[in-house]
């Protein structure tokens, strides 16, 4: 085996510690070409689709890429910004916006860095400029509060295979889930309740997470029951009944049978049901993307009102909102417990002197001038 050449040594080097925040990968434009690449890179990991490779081969190339590049292409052409993907500037900025939470917190000398898993940045690219930048410990932290084997355990097998082509591998952690941390369990509600103090109450709340064929959950894929404990915890933050919520999954695929109940469909039923008013909440996303802003936004808001509704509202994912940082913040500074990247109270207080000396001498140099 041939390893990657590796750095230049430099002795009486300090090693650094990063965060990489990895989120699952969007196209680089909204264009059929673009859409393509991307789907062909996703749909080609066994982790997503667990069909035998020569039978997938057939129908991912013949079929799929054919025709479902130009309509995903026409679909993220609704959502596309001027600073391109949502998913992608959202997830740059929480990794921007977390470095700087986390400096708050006195961790200097922290490098966070964005990843994904298809598409760019890569995260084996990443990985390698964190390498090249000295940094030894590494904390892999995914943008999925749910376990799932088709997300989380993904981005185990990327870096692994990056690694297995290293010879010297920094120190390596990662988070699993966080669906039930109190921190991120408090800015889903902050998120609802602030969407509620504006624009009042809905007869019902959807929580909608992300759909996986049922087989994985007959298999020991955990993620449906970590979507329902999250959702669990929520109303209880929120003081829902059992009446006032449900939990439903969205984003199916192809004929096999995923986890229901199915978004769509259930609100549909809603609005025929007589309810007026629902108010879709996606905790499985922490930043919004084709998932939310599209499908949810506008597909299952037109299912609503053809079926009768009469107001839908989509809650946004949580963003940059600054309940939401602090805690990916907690979340990340969990997981770095031992790690040198904070100052030692004497530092801290030397540093806090040297600031203020500079301080005064600034003024005492003002007021002479």
């Amino acid at each position: 085996m041939t390893f990657q050449k590796e750095p230049p040594y430099k002795h009486g080097a300090v090693g650094r510690s990063a965060i990489v925040l990895v989120n699952l990968g969007t196209p680089d434009a909204p264009t059929r070409s673009a859409v393509r690449r991307y789907l062909k890179e996703f749909l080609s990991d066994p982790r997503v689709v667990e069909i035998p490779r020569a039978v997938w081969w057939f129908i991912l190339n013949l079929i799929i890429l054919p025709f479902r590049s130009g309509q995903s292409a026409k679909k993220y052409a609704t959502i596309w910004t001027r600073e391109g993907s949502p998913l992608k500037v959202h997830t740059a900025a929480q990794a921007l916006y977390l470095r700087g939470a986390l400096g708050e917190r006195g961790h200097q000398d922290l490098t966070v860095a964005m990843a994904m898993r298809y598409g760019s940045p890569s995260l084996p690219d990443v990985l390698a400029k964190l390498k090249a930048d000295g940094c030894d410990r590494i904390l892999v932290l995914p943008a999925y509060p749910q376990y799932s084997g088709t997300t989380t355990a993904s981005i185990c097998d990327a870096v692994f295979d990056h690694y297995g082509t290293v010879r010297n591998i920094p120190e390596l952690r990662f988070v699993r889930n966080y669906h039930d941390h109190d921190g991120y369990i408090r800015a889903l509600q902050q998120s609802v309740l602030n969407h509620w103090d504006a624009n009042g109450r809905p007869d019902k709340l959807v929580m909608s997470f992300h759909g996986v064929p049922k087989r994985t959950l007959l298999l020991g894929d955990p993620y449906h029951c970590e979507c329902l404990k999250t959702a669990r915890l929520l109303a209880a933050a929120l003081k829902l009944t059992p009446d006032q919520y449900v939990v439903t999954f969205q984003s199916r695929f192809g004929k096999a049978e995923w986890l229901q109940p199915y978004t769509a469909p259930t609100v549909a039923q809603l609005a025929r049901d007589g309810v007026k008013r629902v108010d879709v909440i996606c905790p499985g996303f922490i930043g919004d993307c084709l998932e939310t802003l599209e499908e949810i936004s506008m597909e299952v808001r037109h299912d609503f009102e053809q079926a009768g509704g009469r107001e839908f509202h989509y809650i946004p994912c949580l963003n940059e909102s600054p309940v939401w940082i602090a805690a990916l913040a907690e979340i990340a500074e969990q997981h770095m417990i031992g790690w040198p990247t904070q100052l030692s109270p004497s530092q801290r207080e030397l540093l806090k002197k040297e600031a203020e000396t500079a301080r005064t001498a600034a003024l005492q140099l003002g007021a002479a001038d």
